[in-house]
């Protein structure tokens, strides 16, 4: 046998396998992955440390709305708040502008009254001073989902922001304080006439006719004190209309008196789904939640009920087709008119078509409405309802989560029964090809659903990247679980790479595109909102990362071998700090294992765009090779890569060589 020193350059690449046996998977796969946490598979490349989150804003979506003292005089310990619509946590701390002091709120100290939105708390200690009807009250930051997420770009402007849904109130946010945008917009409405008392209100000044304030509505009137509630949806003619309101008119208001609708009820609903349209010119969003009917607005306009059609209550998917608003609700897919996403009058283009299974997601893609169900996958086609068409892609396959669906570089992933599928148009006109993204880590896919009932996902474009997340209320966010599938090749399973996160707990997730950049945020049950890619840290926390190759037989696993280095190529953005760790045969007990090997590496250099000017080194070289020597012989080796220093940035982890003798066979 040879005596001379050999060398075995290892390629990272391939991402985490897991649908191979260990001894094939370093035959066939050498550079692929065993273990490949918080890393992705570069589009350059090799394996990337993934990037961290930091907070959006500093401040978290308020909890329980806006709530409102709902009279003056109040004193003591106990208090009644209008203007909520849901009821308020025991245990919860609040404050009261122009009151000093923070209060408790005590255990079996709630009575909620749904229909008029109002809570009834009492508290320790007693108020510091009487608060001014309608002071507005600023509740502690308790844990609870945000149940919708969305960033909201109005390209014509070239301004965005986060809109985000908390316990069935609406907030927005351009990265500082959150504002209530909950208020419907009805117009400019005032009071119809003085000398009014009782339980109802004449109110004019109402933009349209059939666009009415609904039942669970709250607005305040000039100069009269306390909050009202809508009871009864009213007849609006020529602008005008009578409301039944709760409580009774506390005095009379002044004629022309001006009235602000501060809340619509959007509870009940655990998710909330975004859809942007831009009809006439006017950018604006769509939300559904299952629960009520359909909002739509944008934050400088006010956000309206879409109530046109009672087949719309309940929505659970929306999309923006051919000009036209889409819905689905149970089996039913609504669309509305051409370029009115409030008029569901059939004369006037607006239609329902009926599919078979509950439809869990609607997709634009390439000209197409695609509709999944539990059951089957339908394409929409057409421009009007003159033409419309409904057709099925597949039968007996459909999306068993609607918040897998997305489209990745071209492609659109939607997880089936059986794995992470496509839905991409191939080279046949017409034609679909539905093959399985995630066959290289099916036994961990399954597991992962099985582990969690709560799943959601986001893209990355710029990284052509497909991240899915699962969601366990009460779980340690170190214990939280997800995979990132990095696309090389379109529509090949073969050509989504995998990798695992740990860490990154995510309920609500989007990401959207500016002129300049790309913006992915995400939420979890803290009542913040996250910016990904933005750190190098989780908001603080260090990133542990992982990647153990395959046991590598090298040529033949008969034949022992005798390891002198191992030398990695990296291509840092800064500093890093790890272990090898360099495992013999399986990690067999009966083979000596070496030591691991303290890996310190990056250099020191700066990075333009990222330096601080006074404190960054300038004008040194990365260092990107690092060498380690280990002894011992073997006849399958794997090199284990772990890295968790705190505030450590992102590096690639690109190429390995090892460098050994040919010993004996066995």
């Amino acid at each position: 046998m040879p005596t001379g020193w050999e060398s075995y350059p290892i390629e990272f690449t391939g991402g985490l396998v897991t649908n191979l046996s260990r001894l094939q998977q370093g035959i066939k796969m050498p550079g692929s992955a065993r273990v490949l946490v918080n890393f992705e598979p570069s589009i350059k490349g090799g394996y990337r440390r993934i990037n961290g989150y930091s907070k959006y804003s500093h401040s978290p979506v308020p909890s329980h709305g806006s709530p409102l003292v709902q009279g003056s005089g109040q004193t003591g310990t106990t208090l009644l708040l209008a203007n909520t619509f849901t009821a308020l946590t025991a245990g919860d701390t609040f404050t009261i502008d122009g009151v000093t002091g923070t209060y408790t709120i005590d255990v079996g100290g709630v009575t909620f009254d749904a229909i008029y939105n109002q809570n009834t708390i009492t508290f320790t200690p007693a108020l510091d001073s009487s608060p001014a009807d309608k002071a507005a009250v600023t509740m502690g930051n308790l844990d609870s989902n945000i149940e919708g997420l969305h960033y909201f770009y109005e390209s014509l402007l070239g301004t965005g922001g986060v809109l985000a849904m908390r316990q069935g109130v609406l907030w927005y946010s351009t990265g500082s304080v959150w504002a209530d945008v909950n208020a419907p917009d009805y117009g400019p409405v005032l009071v119809a006439g003085g000398a009014q008392t009782g339980a109802t209100a004449a109110l004019d000044a109402f933009t349209s006719d059939t666009f009415v304030p609904q039942i669970g509505d709250t607005f305040k009137i000039a100069g009269i004190e306390l909050v009202y509630t809508v009871l009864a949806i009213p007849t609006v003619t020529s602008g005008a209309a009578t409301l039944s309101i709760y409580p009774a008119l506390a005095s009379s208001p002044a004629d022309n008196a001006i009235v602000t609708f501060l809340g619509i009820s959007s509870t009940g609903g655990s998710k909330c789904r975004f859809a942007d349209f831009a009809f006439n010119g006017t950018e604006k969003t769509v939300m559904v939640n299952g629960s009520t009917y359909p909002f739509s607005g944008e934050p400088t306009g006010g956000f309206n009920r879409l109530n046109g059609s009672a087949d719309l209550l309940g929505a659970t998917a929306t999309a923006s087709f051919a000009d036209h608003l889409f819905f689905g609700i149970g089996n039913k897919l609504v669309f509305s008119a051409p370029f009115d996403e409030t008029d569901y009058t059939a004369a006037n283009g607006a239609g329902t078509a009926i599919v078979k299974g509950k439809i869990t997601g609607l997709q634009n893609f390439r000209n197409k409405l695609i509709v999944f169900t539990t059951s089957k996958i339908y394409e929409f086609t057409g421009t009007s309802s003159a033409d419309f068409r409904l057709d099925e892609i597949v039968g007996e396959l459909g999306c068993s989560e609607p918040d897998s669906i997305q489209e990745v570089a071209g492609d659109l992933l939607f997880l089936g029964p059986d794995g992470l599928r496509f839905v991409g148009a191939t080279a046949r006109i017409g034609d679909f090809n539905l093959s399985l993204a995630s066959a290289a880590i099916q036994d961990n896919l399954n597991q992962f659903r099985q582990d969690y009932s709560n799943l959601c996902s986001v893209t990355i474009r710029d990284k052509s990247q497909y991240r899915i997340f699962g969601f366990t209320s009460g779980q340690l966010q170190e214990e939280a679980e997800g995979y990132i599938g990095t696309q090389f090749v379109s529509q090949e399973q073969s050509g989504f790479q995998w990798s695992k996160t740990e860490g990154l707990k995510v309920y609500r997730a989007d990401s959207a595109h500016t002129v300049t950049d790309e913006i992915v945020i995400f939420s979890g049950e803290t009542g913040y909102v996250y910016t990904l890619e933005t750190a190098d840290n989780f908001d603080g926390v260090s990133i542990p990362a992982k990647f153990y190759t395959p046991y590598m037989a090298i040529n033949d696993p008969r034949i022992r071998k005798t390891l002198y280095k191992a030398t990695t190529y990296y291509d840092p953005e800064g500093t890093m700090e790890g272990t090898l760790t360099i495992t013999y045969d399986f990690n067999s007990p009966d083979t000596i294992q070496p030591a691991f090997q303290n890996l310190d590496g990056g250099g020191t250099f700066s990075i333009y765009g990222t330096a601080v000017f006074g404190s960054g080194s300038f004008g040194g070289d990365p260092e990107t090779v690092l060498t380690v020597n280990p002894t011992g012989s073997f006849f399958t080796v794997s090199l284990e890569y772990d890295f968790n220093a705190e505030n450590t940035a992102p590096f690639i982890v690109d190429t390995g060589l090892l460098e050994f003798s040919i010993n004996d066979r066995k």
